[in-house]
């Protein structure tokens, strides 16, 4: 009988040791073989999203672009004489697969709504994104897309934005917000990929297909398990039917953004072993996974529009850094941490304990009166959409991301 391969070691470090046998669904390790399986991923890139691509680069300049939006905000039949590349996108992001349970899909949008601050300013930035980073594949082209000091509090802002925009109660329908933004994140990865692989550096050997389907499967475990686990740390419970609904929520965003059905996470436990693989092959965290980490800590004073240039400003900033790293470094554990430069502070460590231990106090009685949780989930959804759109408005955030067009001329 073939033996399971020995865990990552990150897996084998604090606090992830432990996470593993308290969260993890049993023994997650895959065999030789499925590891293998899964590494014909990390070549393929998303063929649908790169022929629409192609057609941009086909037709007169803006031509293709004006087509593209079209089609997203009023259905594909809107386009006369549509180009196939076109057609073929949209025929397969307007299906809808069998196993779509829009009920799920309501549930999960409440429950991660009541997540409000502690999912907006902790588990997405702290864990979810300071995490992702670790992955130091899929930071070459975070790297190589642009100016990190400059770039890095808008796309943390439309980061945040995107995710607001698809975790909104019924965000999910054809022609809503969140769907139209899921296609329009596609398309830019598509349009990103053309533009590393023009590139005489991009090193295939090393890096693999840019934004490949690994990569692209991944961001579905920072916005599904790190969400869930982020807040639970803080002191969030989630029901068993809410965390089934998250990740039901989740599978049908990997499939609108292109990630292969053999790919893509239906249940928990298939999203525990997909992380298994993401941290044995992924997580090698490098230079660029520093000055990656480094420039989303210098963003936390734009994200939040604080004035650094009065005291009282730059000692807010200071202070919120402080909060958000030290959550950081508690869930990531003191060897990534040091290595991507986190501060230390052992005070702010016991504050973010604190704010767990006074969450899970609050969340006895949303749980135990009735309607309190409803309260809680229109509060949190709120709290998440005026933030973000005050620093959308502040940072001049793009919810279509067509500033990526200029890779096409030159892909």
């Amino acid at each position: 009988m073939t033996q399971p391969l020995p865990d990552p070691v990150i897996f084998t470090e604090f606090p992830l040791n432990v996470g593993i046998k308290l969260f993890a669904p049993g023994d997650i390790r895959p065999t030789p073989q499925q590891r293998a399986a899964y590494l014909r991923f990390t070549k393929r890139g998303d063929p649908l999203a790169d022929g629409v691509v192609a057609m941009f680069r086909r037709l007169p300049t803006g031509e293709g672009r004006r087509m593209f939006e079209a089609a997203v905000e009023h259905g594909i039949d809107s386009v006369p004489d549509a180009p196939q590349e076109l057609v073929d996108f949209f025929a397969q992001v307007d299906a809808v697969p069998y196993w779509l349970d829009h009920h799920k899909l309501d549930i999960a949008a409440r429950a991660t709504g009541r997540t409000g601050f502690w999912g907006m300013n902790l588990a997405l930035p702290a864990l979810a994104l300071m995490g992702g980073y670790l992955a130091s594949r899929a930071d070459k082209t975070l790297v190589g897309t642009g100016d990190l000091d400059y770039m890095a509090p808008r796309r943390l802002t439309e980061t945040a934005g995107w995710w607001v925009d698809v975790t909104t109660l019924g965000a999910l329908g054809r022609f809503e917000r969140g769907f139209k933004g899921i296609l329009r994140v596609r398309l830019m990865h598509a349009l990103v990929r053309a533009g590393m692989k023009r590139r005489d550096d991009w090193d295939y050997d090393e890096w693999d297909e840019p934004v490949n389907q690994s990569l692209t499967a991944g961001t579905l475990i920072l916005f599904s398990m790190a969400n869930v686990l982020g807040c639970q740390t803080l002191g969030l419970h989630f029901s068993a039917r809410e965390k089934d609904a998250i990740y039901h929520f989740w599978r049908y965003v990997g499939y609108l953004m292109g990630v292969d059905a053999e790919l893509l996470p239906a249940t928990e436990e298939d999203t525990w072993r997909l992380f298994w693989l993401q941290a044995d092959y992924e997580f090698r965290p490098d230079a660029d996974s520093q000055r990656l980490a480094q420039a989303l800590i210098r963003a936390i004073g734009p994200v939040y529009s604080f004035d650094e240039t009065t005291r009282a400003g730059r000692a807010t900033v200071w202070a919120l850094t402080r909060y958000i790293t030290a959550y950081s470094r508690i869930l990531l554990g003191d060897s990534n941490a040091d290595f991507l430069g986190l501060p230390k502070s052992r005070a702010f460590q016991a504050a973010v304990l604190a704010t767990a231990a006074g969450n899970t106090l609050l969340e006895l009685p949303r749980r135990a009166i009735p309607g309190a949780t409803r309260i809680q989930e229109a509060l949190g959804h709120r709290v998440r959409k005026t933030m973000n759109n005050h620093s959308m408005a502040q940072l001049q955030g793009d919810r279509t991301f067509q500033r990526h067009d200029r890779l096409v001329r030159s892909a």
